[in-house]
């Protein structure tokens, strides 16, 4: 695999993609004018960017949960699938990954590509999960088929005291430059130039997932949030500059004098007194006399306008509609969004997968409780995501009552349209309320009244529902 291989190209491979990131960063960081200031010049920075991307993220992270079903129809099979649901949500649980999923979509929004490490931990014997920085990441794929990756580099840096612990090594500096190279076959570890580790991969499989922010046709690596509005955010921060120091000249006048040769003591102030030639003339500059100021405010409000437009992220998106629209009139107005968000979960939707099945065959092989040579069977995986605008949960409800009644929808998948995080384990606890009801229902039913009759029990009208059903 090494054949040829020296850590040392990397720092040759992909310098465009590399240097495109530190620039998308520095400008999210509020980075955006080029070129030293000036002496006098007044730049102010507003930064939209910034707020469009964090934005965007938040309505795409508007709740997550997954989905395991199995393909056979028998008992068996389901069993394995509700078994795989819950390992994956106790891994999920273990690395928090709700908030390692929303701080990697902040990064995916912003470089334009994103990625997962999923590893087994021998020491704590459990499924780990990273995001390696994408700035250190460098991928080999097959021919012109971008999605069959044959073999990935990961690149970071580690302090000499913690290079010697881990890897019993003594590094040349203070700061170690680490490589890991990986294909199917093979794992390759080097430490400052020189390989230190060989040997077969343990798992069998490439153990990253790398997914693009939202892709360009015919290529490998994905397009940032940012690439869009540079300009217009820039072209903002020019015209906001420019009207600010125009209103600062304008409370600061400039004093004018025609036809005068020599001037001293010239101060605007209240009750100033100028002593000039009888042929002169004075006055203050007015800049803002004509209505020119407000040429600056429509161009402002133009490049507002372009702002929202080209990063798809409409004013109502931002709870600003001016007027009050209905559940339908929202969603029209905000429509650009949603097919945004849209398409960003498509390809989140297979990353997750994915990072899922990477997640199932660890615990298959590694796992005490699992690694008994049987395996989850055959799974369908999914991921069911929040809705984007707010909903009527009154309504979705009752929709939801009427379907699970007439048997169009299971319980579970009621849930999940509702928005419960864990169906299976909500499913399971309205079992056990069930059953103590029931039980204290014939408890009640068994127990004689003062007067010798039996006392009658109250059954819910949930159970009265469910027992029609049944």
């Amino acid at each position: 695999m090494s054949e040829g291989f020296n850590p040392a190209e990397l720092a040759r491979r992909d310098t465009n993609r590399l240097k495109g990131y530190k620039e998308l960063l520095d400008f999210y960081h509020g980075v955006h004018w080029e070129g030293r200031e000036r002496r006098g010049e007044k730049r102010l920075t507003f930064n939209y960017a910034k707020v469009f991307v964090d934005k965007v993220t938040s309505y795409l992270m508007s709740g997550i949960s997954l989905t395991v079903d199995p393909v056979a129809d028998s008992d068996e099979a389901r069993a394995s699938a509700r078994q795989a649901e819950t390992a994956l949500y106790q891994v999920y649980q273990d690395n928090n990954l709700e908030q390692l999923d929303f701080e990697t979509e902040i990064d995916c929004a912003i470089l334009g590509d994103a990625g997962y490490k999923v590893i087994w931990d021998q020491e704590t014997r459990s499924v780990r999960i990273t995001a390696p920085d994408i700035q250190g990441i460098y991928a080999w794929w097959v021919g012109d088929n971008t999605s069959r990756v044959w073999r990935i580099a990961s690149k970071y840096s580690l302090t000499a005291d913690v290079v010697e612990s881990l890897y019993k090594v003594k590094a040349k500096d203070k700061i170690a430059t680490i490589v890991e190279l990986w294909t199917a076959r093979d794992f390759e570890l080097w430490i400052d130039g020189m390989q230190v580790e060989r040997k077969p991969n343990p798992y069998g499989f490439l153990p990253f997932v790398i997914y693009p922010n939202l892709r360009e046709p015919k290529k490998f690596w994905g397009v940032s949030d940012l690439s869009q509005i540079i300009e217009p955010q820039r072209e903002l921060n020019r015209a906001t500059s420019q009207l600010s120091k125009i209103l600062e000249l304008s409370g600061n006048p400039i004093a004018v004098l025609e036809n005068v040769e020599e001037s001293e003591d010239i101060a605007v102030r209240p009750g100033a007194v100028w002593n000039i030639p009888e042929d002169a003339k004075a006055y203050l500059l007015d800049l803002l006399q004509g209505g020119g100021v407000r040429l600056h405010i429509d161009y402002i409000n133009l490049l507002y306008r372009i702002l929202h437009d080209v990063s798809e992220s409409p004013r109502a998106a931002f709870g600003g509609t001016e007027r009050d629209l209905s559940g339908v009139a929202l969603e029209i107005e905000v429509q650009p969004l949603l097919q945004k968000v849209r398409r960003k979960r498509i390809i989140r939707t297979a990353a997750y997968n994915q990072r899922n099945r990477l997640i199932l065959k660890l615990l298959e092989k590694y796992h005490p409780a699992f690694n008994t040579g049987e395996s989850f069977g055959d799974n369908r995986l999914g991921v069911v995501w929040g809705p984007v605008l707010p909903q009527d949960l009154a309504k979705l409800v009752a929709n939801e009552q009427a379907l699970v009644q007439t048997g169009i929808h299971s319980r579970r998948r009621a849930m999940n349209e509702v928005g419960v995080e864990d169906p299976e384990a909500e499913f399971n606890r309205w079992l056990e309320e069930r059953e103590a009801i029931l039980k204290m229902n014939k408890e009640l039913n068994l127990r004689p009244a003062r007067g010798g009759a039996r006392e009658r029990a109250v059954v819910p009208q949930a159970e009265v529902v469910e027992e029609s059903l049944s």
